[in-house]
C-alpha cells in the first residue's frame, strides 16, 4: 500500500448503517468500565497531589534546596524549577501520544504512572543543599522534568481511556470522574501539607517533615500501576486495531496528523485555553491574589479555596451527567458566557475583604469552572478520530497548558503589578471566555453519539438491538478527503459517529 493510500485508509472502523450488526456494536462491561475510570482518575489525582504539595511547600523547598540568603530569591528559584515541568509537557505529549495510538492506551498509561511515581518519590529522597551543594537543586530539576515529561502523556491518555471505555449515553458522567480525581488530589496534597505544618515544628519540617508528602507517592503509584495493569485495552482501540490489521494499514505519521487534523488541534487548544485559564486562575492564583493584592490572611485564603474545591467535587459529577442530557455545547458556551457576565462582579466580591462575600465570589467562579471540568474530559477526546486520538489530544492539550494555563498566575500577577488594577483577573477570564465561545461555536455536538470512527457503545445487548431497530437519526461526518478510504462510499447512508 502506498503512503497516500495508507493515509486515506487511516480512519479505521466504519460501516453503512444497513450493514451494521449487533456484534459490531460495543457492549461495555460495567465492572471493567468502573475500574478503567478509577485507574485513570487515580493517575490524575497523583498529578495534582504533587501540584498541591509542591505549591504549598514552595517556601520550605526553597530553604532546603537553594543557598541560604534572600528568601524571595529562594522562592523564585523553587517556582522556576516548578515551571520547568510545564516546559517539557508538550515533549511528553509528542512522545507518549503517538505511542498510545500505536501500541495501545493501556500500556502507555501504565508507563506514565510509573514515571510520575518515580519522579515524585525521588524528590523525597534528595539530600539538602547543605549536604551536597548544587547537586541538590540539579537533582530536584531532574525529578521535576521526569514528572513533567510523564504528565505530558497522562491527561490525554486518561481522557482518551475513559472516553473510549464509556457508553455513548454516559460518556460525560464517566469523564467527569477524571476531574473529580484532580480536585481530590489537590485537596489531599493541600491537606497533607497543612496537617504537617500544624503538627510539626519549623525545624522538623525543614529537617524531614517536607519529605513525607513526596514519599507517599510511592505507595500511591504502586496502587495506580496495579489498577492499570489489571485493565484491558479500550473497546474502541481494539475495534480499530482489528480493522486496521485486516486492511494492513500503516500508522499515520506525526507530520500527517499535524497537517491533516490541524483544525481539530486548534479547536482543542482553544477549549483547553479557557478551561485551564479558569482553573489556574481560581485554584492557583487566587490564594496569592488574596494575600498579596488584597492583604487577606494567607491561611484563610487557602482554606476558602479548599472549601470551594470540596463543594466542586460532587457538583463535577452532577455536571457530567447534565452534559449527557443537555449537551456539551450548551454547558461550555454557557460557562463562557457566565465568565463574561460574572467575572467583574466576582472580583468585586473577592475584593470586599468580607469572608462570606469572598467565598461567594470564589464559589461563583468555582461553579463556572465545574461546567468546564465536568464536560471537557468527554468533549476533547471526541474531537479526534480513534487512530490519532491519543496523539492529537496529548499534543494540543499540553501545548495549550504550557502556553496559557501554566502561565496564567505569573502573567496575571505581573499585569496587576504593572497596572495597579485589581480587576485584571476578571479581564483575563473574559478574554479567555471569548476565545472559548468562538471555539465551541465551531464544534458540533457529541453528547450521546459514538466517538469519531468508533463503533456505537451501549450497556447491554438489548440496548444494541434497540439501537438498530430505532429510527434515531445518526450524525454523519465524512472523513477528510485526504484520509477517506477509497474502497468505501461516502454519504448520508453511512453509520458514522458524531462530529466535533
Amino acid at each position: 500500500m502506498s503512503t497516500s493510500s495508507a493515509h486515506r485508509a487511516h480512519l479505521g472502523w466504519f460501516k453503512r448503517r444497513r450493514d451494521l450488526k449487533v456484534d459490531d456494536i460495543t457492549i461495555v462491561d460495567k465492572s471493567q468500565l468502573n475500574r478503567a475510570v478509577g485507574a485513570a482518575a487515580l493517575g490524575n489525582a497523583m498529578e495534582w497531589f504533587d501540584f498541591g504539595v509542591y505549591g504549598y511547600l514552595a517556601v520550605t523547598l526553597g530553604r532546603v534546596f537553594f543557598p541560604a540568603g534572600d528568601p524571595t530569591a529562594q522562592l523564585i528559584a523553587t517556582l522556576a524549577t516548578f515551571t520547568a515541568a510545564f516546559l517539557v509537557r508538550p515533549l511528553g505529549g509528542l512522545v507518549f501520544g503517538p505511542l498510545g495510538d500505536r501500541y495501545g492506551r493501556h500500556k502507555v498509561l501504565a508507563f506514565t504512572m510509573i514515571m510520575m511515581a518515580i519522579g515524585t518519590f525521588a524528590i523525597g529522597l534528595i539530600p539538602s543543599y547543605e549536604r551536597i551543594g548544587m547537586g541538590a537543586p540539579i537533582l530536584l530539576l531532574v525529578a521535576r522534568l521526569i514528572q513533567g515529561f510523564s504528565t505530558g502523556g497522562e491527561y490525554g491518555g486518561a481522557a482518551t481511556f475513559i472516553a473510549e471505555y464509556s457508553t455513548d449515553q454516559k460518556r460525560g458522567f464517566m469523564g467527569s470522574w477524571l476531574e473529580f480525581g484532580t480536585l481530590g488530589g489537590y485537596i489531599m496534597g493541600a491537606g497533607t501539607v497543612t496537617a504537617l505544618q500544624m503538627t510539626l515544628s519549623e525545624a522538623d519540617m525543614l529537617a524531614w517533615g517536607w519529605r513525607i508528602p513526596f514519599l507517599i507517592a510511592g505507595p500511591l503509584g504502586l496502587l495506580g500501576l496495579y489498577m492499570r495493569l489489571k485493565l484491558e485495552e479500550t473497546p474502541a482501540f481494539r475495534a480499530y486495531t482489528e480493522e486496521a490489521d485486516k486492511r494492513e494499514q500503516e500508522r499515520l505519521p506525526l507530520i500527517a496528523l499535524l497537517r491533516t487534523h490541524w483544525r481539530q488541534l486548534v479547536k482543542c487548544m482553544g477549549l483547553v485555553l479557557v478551561f485551564n485559564v479558569t482553573d489556574y486562575m481560581l485554584l492557583t492564583y487566587m490564594p496569592n491574589y488574596l494575600s498579596v493584592t488584597m492583604g487577606y490572611a494567607e491561611s484563610k485564603g487557602l482554606l476558602l479555596i479548599i472549601l470551594v474545591m470540596l463543594v466542586m467535587m460532587p457538583l463535577n459529577v452532577v455536571g457530567g451527567a447534565i452534559s449527557d442530557r443537555l449537551g456539551r455545547r450548551p454547558m461550555i458556551i454557557g460557562a463562557c458566557m457566565a465568565l463574561i457576565l460574572l467575572s467583574i462582579p466576582c472580583m468585586w466580591l473577592i475584593g470586599t475583604g468580607n469572608d462570606w462575600l469572598i467565598f461567594a465570589g470564589l464559589m461563583l467562579l468555582g461553579v463556572t469552572l465545574v461546567c468546564f471540568t465536568s464536560s471537557m474530559p468527554s468533549t476533547l477526546p471526541a474531537l479526534f478520530y480513534t487512530p490519532v486520538r491519543y496523539s492529537g489530544l496529548s499534543i494540543a492539550f499540553n501545548v495549550s497548558v504550557s502556553l496559557f494555563g501554566g502561565t496564567t498566575p505569573l502573567v496575571t500577577a505581573w499585569l496587576v503589578s504593572q497596572t495597579g488594577d485589581p480587576l485584571v483577573p476578571a479581564y483575563y477570564l473574559m478574554g479567555a471566555a471569548a476565545i472559548g465561545i468562538v471555539t465551541m461555536w465551531n464544534v458540533r455536538e457529541t453528547a450521546g453519539m459514538p466517538l469519531r470512527e468508533s463503533p456505537p457503545a451501549v450497556e447491554s445487548r438489548a440496548e444494541a438491538v434497540a439501537l438498530l431497530r430505532s429510527d434515531q437519526p445518526v450524525t454523519v461526518d465524512p472523513a477528510p478527503p485526504a484520509l477517506s478510504q477509497p474502497d468505501r462510499p461516502a454519504g448520508p447512508t453511512q453509520f458514522a459517529p458524531g462530529t466535533a
